[in-house]
């Protein structure tokens, strides 16, 4: 009799909204050994979770033929990872922060295109969201005994030829990734990620983006300001190892 096949590792990234996350999902789900690259919105508290997200995938793709990983995204507080309930030996979690002003303008500027009024697109409410993120990613990086790495966020876009190489040997692939991916079949759909132009190009865009027409109150921006210092000194102190900008 066979032996049942060793179930796919996991590759969990957990960040936050308009972190370039949509970016790091096609780069890693682009390359031979991984699966995945759009967010699942389910949360990981035992091994069924890993039933269900296999069959969500398999659902619109395919495994890849030899793959080893399948990768998902968390990026609200809704949805928790317990690495440690779900009996799988190899789990493999990065953590990425961006800085707040940025994220936040981004985050108001997507919901406010939306056509009905959305609670993001009030900058004190896209605040109030960053803030309790980034504070639950610190409370796991406490808490959790899984390893994991970090990475500033906006090395996605400035600065990919350093940190593509440190994901690479954390994520110990056979080959490296590219700054070019594929475009899936979920790609650019409505809660699956990015749904601008820009994630359907194929390779990393380091157009920035103005959002200057965006104000956070400086009372907002100070308390999202020092969530971010915190936490992050926090994240990275406890990470196994990391990059930053």
């Amino acid at each position: 009799m066979n032996a049942s096949p060793e179930p796919h590792a996991r590759i969990f990234l957990l960040s936050h909204m308009r972190a370039y996350t949509s970016l790091a999902g096609h780069i890693l789900g682009s390359h031979p050994e991984i699966n995945g690259y759009y967010e699942m919105h389910i949360s990981y508290e035992g091994a069924s979770a890993l039933d269900r997200q296999l069959g969500m995938y398999l659902a619109g793709d395919a495994l890849k033929e030899s793959s080893r990983y399948l990768f998902d995204k968390l990026l609200h507080n809704d949805y928790l990872l317990k690495p440690e309930r779900l009996g799988l030996a190899n789990i493999k979690i990065l953590i990425s922060l961006m800085e707040p002003e940025r994220t936040i303008k981004s985050i108001v500027n997507l919901f406010a295109q939306k056509e009905i009024d959305d609670l993001y697109a009030s900058p004190v409410e896209a605040a109030n969201y960053y803030i309790a993120r980034v504070q639950a990613l610190a409370d796991f990086s406490r808490e959790s005994g899984q390893p994991y790495y970090y990475f500033d966020a906006e090395m996605l876009q400035r600065a990919p030829e350093k940190l593509l190489p440190k994901l690479l040997d954390w994520l110990e692939l056979d080959t490296p990734l590219s700054e070019c991916y594929q475009i899936f079949s979920h790609t650019g759909k409505a809660r699956k990620g990015d749904s601008s132009e820009r994630i359907h190009s194929g390779k990393i865009d380091r157009t920035p983006v103005d959002y200057s027409h965006i104000a956070i109150p400086d009372e907002v921006l100070r308390k999202a300001r020092e969530a971010y210092r915190e936490c992050r000194q926090q994240i990275v102190g406890n990470a196994a190892d990391s990059v930053s900008i």
